[in-house]
């Protein structure tokens, strides 16, 4: 089940991270993961763990800050990597601060990134999608974006977007067999919880009725499943995985 032989994905912001665990996961259901990021030297060592486990990795120098190239960078991809069958955008930043303290500079960057890197990136992948009649595009939101969050309006707003996006997609693209779905997920552990002083780790844990954060491997996890035949009749869907944050 979920297997995902003979298909080619994509991952944007597939360096660490949750990126680099859906590449991973991906890769061992047995598809060719092309894995786009901006650091090179960080894609180079996930590449080299997946090909390590026996996977198909290609690294894929990618800037969504600059739209109008990435059709160009597609295009340098070799042959039998370029027909993308799973789309997986998961790139994306924070600049956090509350409104009344944020630079149009902040708010411009995350969208330009979150939402508008995700449009362009989309619009290139999907043709080919529909002139095979096969495609599984998911998108990377979070439950901020269902449920806003104090000092990140920039983030929760392009999370939200991503959303309506994806819904969109799935109403023009389900008649040709290209499905466009979601994942949100709650908080996750990462370097950046680690670090967090103890009484905000408990505040934030004190929220999440499952007692725990998540963890990369299991957003991973809903990733595969939404890219998979099994979920061939799921489409426009957000799939929450936050441990019961947001219900």
């Amino acid at each position: 089940m979920l297997r995902l032989d003979g298909k080619t994905a994509l991952v944007t912001g597939a360096s660490q991270g949750i990126g680099a665990a859906i590449a991973r996961a991906l890769a061992r259901q047995g598809a060719r993961v092309v894995l786009a990021a901006r650091n090179e030297e960080k894609l180079a060592a996930v590449v080299a763990a997946i090909a390590a486990d026996g996977g198909a990795a290609l690294p894929l120098a990618l800037d969504l800050t600059q739209p109008t190239a990435i059709g160009e960078r597609l295009k340098s991809l070799p042959a039998e990597w370029a027909e993308i069958d799973v789309l997986v955008n998961n790139a994306g930043i924070t600049a956090d601060n509350l409104l009344a303290r944020m630079s149009l500079e902040q708010w411009q960057r995350v969208l330009d990134t979150n939402l508008t890197g995700t449009f362009a990136v989309t619009r290139e992948v999907v043709r080919g999608m529909i002139r095979r009649r096969w495609g599984r595009i998911v998108t990377i939101s979070s439950v901020v974006g269902l449920m806003g969050n104090a000092g990140q309006a920039n983030y929760a707003a392009a999370k939200a977007g991503l959303v309506g996006f994806s819904k969109s997609l799935a109403r023009e693209l389900a008649s040709r067999n290209v499905t466009a779905n979601v994942v949100a997920p709650g908080f996750v552990e990462t370097a950046m919880t680690d670090a967090l002083p103890a009484a905000v780790r408990e505040k934030m844990l004190a929220d999440i009725p499952a007692g725990r954060f998540g963890r990369d491997e299991e957003i991973a996890a809903a990733v595969v499943y939404l890219a998979s035949d099994e979920a061939a009749y799921v489409t426009g869907h957000v799939l929450n995985v936050s441990g019961g944050l947001y219900i």
